[in-house]
C-alpha cells in the first residue's frame, strides 16, 4: 500500500527541480536547521527559540538518525525498487524515521512554540521537506509520519527544556547583585 502512494504521486520535470531544490537546500543532515539555529542565536529576543532549535536537532540526531535508524533497519523504497529512477544518489542508511522530517518538525514546533508567525513559516517548509522525502522516493509515508511526530515530539520537549534553561538563568541573575534588570 505504501508502494501504491509512493508511485501514485504525479513527477514532472519542473517538481523534479523543485524537490530535489527543497531538498538540497534542508541539506544531507538537516543542516539547514543548524543555521536557522544560529541565526536565532543570535538576536536577544530570538535566543530561546533558537537554543530550542539546537536542542531539538541535537535530540533528533541521537535518537532518530543512531538510534532508531539503526534498531529499526527497515530498508528504503528505492533500496528495494531498484528499477524506480532516483535524483539522488541512492542513500545506504536505514529508512525508519525520516530524519529529515524530524529535523524540519523538531525546528518548526520549537519555533512556533516562541514565535507563532514564524513558526508557521517554518511548518510549511517542514511539510515541504517531508514531501520531498517520499517524492524523491527516500522514504515510505509511514517513515515520513514517524519523522513527523517524533520531531514535533522533541520540539516541544526542547521548547520546554529551553524554557526551564532561560527561568533558571533568569533567577540566578536576579540573585546575583547588581545583576538584576532596572525598572
Amino acid at each position: 500500500m505504501e508502494f501504491s502512494f509512493l508511485y501514485a504521486i504525479p513527477r514532472t520535470a519542473a517538481l523534479d527541480s523543485f524537490f530535489l531544490a527543497v531538498t538540497n537546500i534542508a541539506g544531507s543532515y538537516g543542516q539547514l536547521w543548524l543555521i536557522v539555529a544560529a541565526v536565532l542565536l543570535i538576536f536577544k529576543s530570538t535566543r530561546k527559540a533558537g537554543a530550542a532549535v539546537l536542542l531539538a536537532y541535537a535530540a533528533v540526531f541521537l535518537m532518530g538518525q543512531y538510534g532508531l535508524k539503526n534498531l529499526i533497519s527497515r530498508p528504503r523504497p528505492c533500496q528495494i525498487d531498484l528499477d524506480f529512477a532516483l535524483l539522488v544518489s541512492r542513500p545506504s542508511s536505514s529508512s525508519f524515521p525520516s530524519t529529515h522530517s524530524a529535523w524540519a518538525f523538531g525546528a518548526a514546533t520549537a519555533i512556533f512554540m516562541q514565535h507563532k508567525k514564524p513558526g508557521v513559516a517554518a511548518f510549511i517548509a517542514a511539510a515541504l521537506i517531508a514531501f520531498s522525502r517520499m517524492y524523491l522516493f527516500l522514504h515510505f509515508p509511514t517513515d515520513v509520519l514517524a519523522g513527523i511526530a517524533l520531531g514535533t515530539a522533541l520540539g516541544l520537549l526542547a521548547n520546554w527544556i529551553a524554557g526551564r534553561i532561560w527561568k533558571t538563568a533568569d533567577k540566578s541573575s536576579k540573585a546575583v547583585p547588581g545583576t538584576a534588570e532596572k525598572k
